[in-house]
């Protein structure tokens, strides 16, 4: 398995190949970010369109071998009856389905300057699915957890070592979540993915979804939920996944990346490519703003100096994206485009990446150059 330091290793001039390939709908392969574990990012042009085939695929370690029909998914720590559920006990309790965008916390790493660590995802280390399975918090109460709940630790049946910081021996993927986030409607066990089962790849027989949150916290192959009466402290939200936070009168200290940023990208036209000067060009793109709705979109022909509010084409809604689209007429010479997202709580798009983030939550605005003749 490759270190952590070999992780930025990965073919960052390849990313940016991916990101101004052309290809006609559909005849684009995944982009390969990593072979083993097998790490695979969405072409642009499948983005939101793909479906399940075209989705991307992070893992940490490799695939691990789950019986379904064996299957067990364990409840235990703090709570009242500790709990062993099979993936038909979990289908007996009913099921939803919901629509919610899935990002990996590190999608857009290739715009980091100078490069960061870590698989060098372009933008398409993100997708939307619609999701069936449980709520989390059906299976906790349930269980019947007791008062004075902290985290809600996810625990996958993947796992392996990390060189860098090293770890004692062979680790499992985890990830705790707030007891208030493990109660909350968009947080789901779910064995479904756009109405057909999942996927090794995506975590069969049984995956969280977090709905809002970075993908870190979508813990894939499920095998057990363990309830603590405090803060998780585990490596995937210390070492790893987290991010700098200063508060006043304080020194700075680490804390989990959890929501997702309000982020607009474009996927037409593509990075390196010719318009033509003079005459009507249309630009496309999505955004999408985690637990919150995306409250407009906003698209700029000139590096950010001049702002227009563009169409937007669904009701923006929580936990899902929305479809933007823009014209201009370009005069001849380089050009550079930009777009820009607003949440519904008012928090926009920023112009320059915020350091204490260390190599997660990429919003800032990423400008896509091209030239007009």
């Amino acid at each position: 398995m490759l270190s952590r330091r070999d992780l930025i290793r990965t073919a960052p001039l390849a990313a940016l190949a991916g990101l101004s390939a052309t290809g006609a709908r559909g005849d684009e392969p995944l982009i390969v970010r990593m072979q083993e574990p097998r790490n695979l990012e969405t072409p642009l042009s499948e983005l939101f369109t793909g479906g399940t085939e075209k989705f991307f695929v992070r893992s940490h370690f490799a695939v691990p071998e789950v019986d379904a029909k064996a299957f067990k998914l364990t409840v235990s720590g703090h709570v009242e009856k500790p709990l062993e559920l099979s993936l038909a006990d979990l289908k007996k309790m009913g099921d939803v389905s919901r629509e919610i965008v899935l990002e990996c916390a590190g999608n857009g790493r290739v715009f980091l300057v100078p490069q960061a660590r870590g698989l060098q995802w372009g933008h398409g280390g993100v997708g939307s699915a619609k999701w069936t399975g449980v709520p989390l918090g059906a299976v906790l109460e349930r269980a019947g957890v007791k008062r004075g709940a902290g985290d809600v630790v996810l625990v996958g049946a993947d796992k392996g070592t990390i060189a860098d910081p090293a770890t004692p021996g062979a680790i499992p993927f985890d990830r705790g979540i707030p007891f208030a986030k493990a109660k909350a409607d968009e947080t789901l066990l779910v064995w479904e993915m756009n109405g057909e089962p999942l996927t090794p790849a995506h975590g069969a027989p049984l995956r969280a979804i977090v709905g809002g949150w970075y993908g870190m916290a979508a813990v894939k192959w499920l095998s057990q939920i363990v309830v603590l009466d405090r803060e998780h402290a585990g490596f995937w939200q210390t070492f790893d996944y987290s991010r700098w936070e200063r508060p006043k009168g304080a020194p700075p200290r680490l804390v989990p990346v959890t929501a997702i940023e309000p982020k607009a990208v474009i996927v037409s036209p593509l990075a390196g490519t010719t318009v033509p000067a003079g005459q009507e060009v249309k630009v496309r793109g999505f955004a999408w703003a985690g637990e919150r709705g995306v409250a407009k979109v906003e698209f700029s022909s000139s590096g950010g100096e001049v702002w227009s509010v563009v169409q937007v084409y669904e009701k923006p809604k929580p936990f899902e994206y929305v479809k933007w689209e823009a014209t201009f007429k370009p005069a001849a010479g380089p050009l550079k485009l930009l777009a820009r997202a607003t949440d519904d709580a008012g928090r926009t798009q920023p112009d320059a990446r915020d350091t204490d983030r260390r190599t997660y939550m990429i919003n800032h605005r990423v400008p896509v150059e091209l030239s007009a003749k």
